[in-house]
């Protein structure tokens, strides 16, 4: 049985006032990735008119960091993946990004964290394992710049997603992954409790309940269950699915030697829509999420976790908007407080002054069972036939037999149309690569479909939910 020592207890308890008053506003995380969202002008408006504390940016893009300025919103800045090796070989290209970034904007807008790398770990190609023995060297060294430039209020951390840990449940189990628990975290943890930073992590609830929804209940990942899961090591008892996940970082980090470093959570949301094949993406499970994360993390006294109680845990939402240039599967697009015209998807207040009957009542779910029988992948009414096919090209370059059918000749080779060789090209390749990531996206040229496409003797491959 994993027990924490009395003088582990003593450290949980010893947050800092400071710390804690900062940490009780709750951040929203401003990505770009869109062709038509508001302008960086727009959006502080925006964040101030939702009485955003926080705001969380995935670069230091200039023009929203002067827009800033002079708001009172706390700045969350980011050293992009591909600039880490350079940062961590060179104190003077670390001065110089703190110069380019930090210092032009500083102290007028009040940046307060530098995020090293966005996910680092997630990667594991060999490109990408060649960053992560340097992400703590420039951790370090933007550390040391700050320092020089007498800089003693910002902290740098790293955010991480859920995928880290080898085991995580439950949570009293919970280990880092074998490949990066030496090597990786046992540093990063040395650095964050010494500069009394936060491990930041990137935590989901919806994915966690989407990928087996038959071992969790929607309401236990909605803040919603009437009942309980109880760890059997500890038992210490859990009402929602959130506070598992966290607490089973607690138990790994707590197994590596630091059991007191303080949880950010970077990032965490749920889509409010998503493919046929992706149950619970509706309005309604997003606004009730967000709402009762709120709640949770702005209480006074603080909850905390049951491994951690009354504990703060800064947060930040994802996303201030839906993001139309997102690849991958439909919910990627769909985490936005607002729509790209600027106005909210759903009533939310930051504050968690609002009860639920105070809000406007959303339509009831009728996509929370996840779906069973056949789909198709086919292109989209209105793609643009330029990009339709370059994306049929893409498709067939896979090989595998992807597009055997459509040489002349073969059964699905007529009629011939773009359109309909495009949607047998998409659907062979979702079918025989979506084990391997493979999505039905193909930069916004393809749909689901449960209406079979086949005609005749030409038969479109399917997946099977």
């Amino acid at each position: 049985m994993l027990s924490f020592s009395f003088f582990s207890l003593l450290l949980i308890f010893s947050i800092n006032l400071t710390d804690a008053a900062i940490s009780s506003k709750i951040g929203i995380n401003y990505g770009q990735l869109g062709s038509n969202l508001p302008t960086p002008y727009q959006s502080v408006q925006i964040l101030k008119s939702i009485d955003a504390e926080r705001v969380k940016l995935y670069d230091a893009n200039p023009d929203i960091l002067k827009r800033l300025a002079g708001t009172k919103i706390h700045v969350t800045i980011m050293v992009k993946n591909n600039e880490i090796i350079n940062i961590s070989s060179s104190q003077t290209l670390a001065n110089r990004w703190v110069t380019d970034n930090v210092l032009q904007y500083y102290p007028n807008t009040m940046i307060r964290f530098i995020l090293v790398g966005n996910e680092l770990l997630s990667y594991s190609s060999d490109q990408d394992k060649a960053i992560w023995s340097n992400l703590v060297p420039a951790m370090r060294k933007i550390k040391n710049s700050l320092k020089s430039h007498n800089i003693l209020n910002i902290k740098i951390g790293t955010p991480l997603a859920m995928d880290v840990l080898q085991t995580s449940s439950p949570p009293s189990n919970a280990t880092f992954r074998s490949d990066i628990s030496n090597t990786v975290i046992l540093p990063l943890l040395k650095f964050l409790n010494g500069t009394k930073s936060f491990f930041f992590i990137d935590v989901y609830p919806y994915f966690s309940w989407a990928t087996n929804p038959t071992n969790a209940t929607l309401n236990f990942a909605l803040f919603k269950s009437t009942t309980n899961y109880t760890d059997p090591a500890t038992g210490l008892v859990y009402t929602n699915m959130l506070d598992q996940m966290l607490d089973s970082l607690i138990h790994a980090m707590t197994r590596l030697g630091y059991p007191s470093i303080k949880l950010s959570i970077s990032e965490t949301g749920w889509p409010s829509e998503g493919d046929i094949d992706q149950p619970g993406t509706n309005i309604y499970n997003a606004a009730t999420y967000n709402r009762n994360l709120i709640k949770k993390m702005t209480a006074n006294p603080p909850v905390g976790t049951p491994a951690r109680p009354g504990v703060v845990i800064p947060t930040f939402i994802f996303s201030l908007y839906d993001e139309n240039q997102k690849t991958g599967p439909g919910t990627e697009r769909h985490w936005g407080l607002f729509n790209a015209n600027g106005l909210p998807a759903y009533e939310i207040d930051l504050k968690g002054r609002h009860s639920e009957s105070e809000y406007v009542s959303l339509p009831e779910p009728n996509n929370n069972d996840p779906y069973k029988g056949m789909l198709w992948c086919v292109a989209a009414r209105e793609a643009d036939s330029t990009q339709l096919e370059r994306a049929l090209t893409y498709a067939c370059s896979h090989g595998n037999g992807t597009c055997d059918a459509l040489t002349p000749g073969k059964q699905c080779y007529e009629p011939v149309s773009l359109a309909r060789h495009a949607s047998y090209a998409f659907s062979s390749y979702w079918a025989k690569f979506r084990t391997q990531g493979g999505t039905c996206y193909f930069n916004g040229l393809a749909e689901q479909t449960t209406t079979n496409p086949g005609h005749g003797s030409c038969r479109f491959p399917s997946v099977t939910l």
